[in-house]
């Protein structure tokens, strides 16, 4: 099998026009990654001591968030069942008064295939559009 590995990173961004804060607010709420991540939570996500646990589209996993701040830093680390803990780099960062934009960095995964790649971006793509929407509508 060909592996060309095009690149070890990408960074996905969404202009959205809402105050950063609000979206941080949204996208930084564990219980509200259903309403947009269906890549990370398809179902209701419970919490777990310092961590919590989703329902994604590969199975349960644990997730646990860096802690709330001013910044607009909304890391993520997962652990899927059976795989080793994913970091998740995500920001918000205000791009003028009543604007921001969404930064959510794919990591490749240690035997990520350029095709695996490519459908990671688009899902991340799509989940951003529907974060987009949500803080959007309201």
């Amino acid at each position: 099998m060909n592996e060309t590995k095009s690149s070890p990173s990408r960074v996905v961004t969404r202009q959205v026009a809402c105050d950063w804060r609000r979206a941080y607010a949204v996208a930084a709420d564990p219980v509200r990654l259903p309403e947009w991540a269906s890549g990370l939570a398809d179902g209701a996500v419970t919490r777990d001591g310092d961590h919590w646990i989703a329902q994604t589209p590969a199975g349960h996993a644990r997730l646990r968030f860096a802690p709330a701040n001013d910044l607009g830093v909304m890391d993520h680390w997962v652990l899927p069942e059976g795989v080793p803990e994913v970091y998740v780099p995500f920001r918000v960062i205000e791009v003028d008064a009543g604007r921001c934009e969404l930064q959510f960095t794919l990591l490749r995964q240690p035997g990520m295939d350029d095709p695996a790649f490519e459908r990671d971006a688009a899902w991340i793509a799509r989940d951003l559009q529907a974060l987009k929407q949500l803080l959007e509508s309201a």
